[in-house]
């Protein structure tokens, strides 16, 4: 059952918004500093990388502050918590942990805002704190169940390694244990990867979120990753920087190697019983943000549908294009399917028309209305790639008509939902 606040709890929650927007990055900074040291094996739990830069304590520190914003109306704030849930799941958090996160959250609340932390305003903060817990870990447990026959962590091992483009490669997965099945997971889906790093305070289990990049229904899973340029494992900065893990699998995970897989998760995915088979389905996609949507687009064209799609997909050049081999032989074999490639900077003896579509970043006014179906109501939207492209692209569909329920944004982070 979920606790609740009296009205006057709310009031009080209400009141603290001020004070949150001052002192909450000091809050949850010392938090974090504090649970972890207090709680080591918790380390193998969250991500080093966002911790080192800051960025899991300012997205709690957003997070409490949007929670307190809408204490009245916890309604509009069930995107971000439909998003966080997946993300805990797939990261086989539990029950227990939310005991600890609270009591170190609390205490750290009083710490840094002293005598102003009234006993009201603390036991306000309390009952606020669990009534959100019971909400999401009721929620996570209806995920857990979903799963039926999986839900902790799963050895695997590489059965594949392919390189996609310069920066990408895909990871092929089969379970270790023979008698685990493969789910037929949702399109657009992730799964969590783990490992052990041995760099890492004299090792530490690491996990990051990837997408699925084929569609359900193989016996392996896949996955498609980015190597982020400039990090090498083993420097002293290595493990703070974006992109640390997927180094690791880039260059030290190789065919035979085993690593640890949860379920797969996420609320980004397509499903036909939300559009209807003759909807249009538009994949909108920046950089490695496709690997998503491949999973969409191999679902729809291995299920003979002959709902029309497009792809619209934006990259540097050829060189860092993934899957371009892959999307090109599926147009010409798939008349439904139209394919757009903007290059921002495409090399010298790239041919536009051949090697791509359109010179810049991707603009959505240079698409033709025909591939972009903003005349029909029915059509589906799938946006995936950095942040801001994907508030700019979804805002962009908004002006050309195209209602947000029909809209789907694959935001990936901690809690990284900008429109809180």
């Amino acid at each position: 059952m979920t606790r609740t606040l009296t009205p006057h709890q709310a009031a009080t929650i209400k009141s603290t918004v001020p004070v949150l927007a001052t002192h909450g990055l000091t809050i949850t900074t010392q938090f974090y500093a504090d649970v972890i040291t207090s709680n080591p094996v918790l380390k193998n739990i969250f991500n080093n990388t966002h911790q080192a830069t800051g960025h899991q304590a300012r997205a709690l520190a957003g997070a409490l502050y949007a929670y307190a914003a809408n204490i009245s109306d916890l309604g509009v704030l069930s995107p971000a918590i439909e998003l966080i849930c997946h993300k805990h799941a797939s990261l086989v958090i539990k029950p227990e942990m939310y005991d600890i996160v609270g009591t170190y959250l609390l205490k750290n609340m009083k710490l840094v805002l002293g005598d102003a932390a009234t006993p009201e305003i603390m036991d306000a903060w309390g009952a606020a704190y669990w009534q959100l817990a019971d909400i999401m870990i009721a929620k996570e447990k209806g995920l857990y169940e979903e799963t039926g026959y999986w839900k902790e962590w799963q050895e695997f091992k590489i059965v594949g390694k392919e390189k996609e483009s310069e920066e990408i490669t895909s990871f092929y997965f089969e379970p270790v244990d023979e008698g685990l099945k493969v789910p037929k997971y949702r399109p657009g889906q992730y799964v969590s990867v783990r490992v052990f790093v041995e760099e890492l305070d004299g090792g530490v289990w690491q996990a990051r979120q990837y997408s699925l990049s084929d569609a359900p229904g193989k016996k392996y899973l896949r996955i498609s990753v980015k190597k982020e340029a400039g990090v090498e494992v083993g420097e002293p900065k290595h493990v703070a920087e974006p992109g640390y893990l997927s180094n690791i699998l880039h260059g030290k995970k190789n065919v035979g190697d085993v690593v640890q897989l949860t379920h797969p998760f996420g609320d980004f995915y397509y499903e036909e019983k939300e559009a209807g088979k003759d909807a249009p389905a538009v994949l909108i996609s920046a950089g490695v943000g496709l690997t998503c949507l491949m999973s969409i687009l191999k679902t729809l064209v291995e299920e003979h549908s002959s709902r029309p799609i497009s792809w619209v997909h934006g990259a540097r050049d050829n060189k860092t294009r993934a899957f371009k081999k892959q999307i090109d032989e599926l147009a010409r074999e798939n008349k439904n399917l139209h394919s757009v490639a903007f290059s921002s900077s495409p090399a010298s003896d790239e041919v536009q028309g051949t090697d791509y579509d359109v010179k810049g970043r991707i603009d959505l006014g240079k698409v033709d209305k025909e591939v972009l179906f903003t005349d029909n109501v029915t059509a589906q939207y799938f946006i995936c790639g950095p942040t801001t492209f994907m508030v700019d692209t979804e805002n962009k569909l908004k002006d050309l008509g195209v209602s947000s329920d029909r809209i789907k944004v694959e935001l990936f982070g901690t809690g990284g939902v900008p429109r809180i």
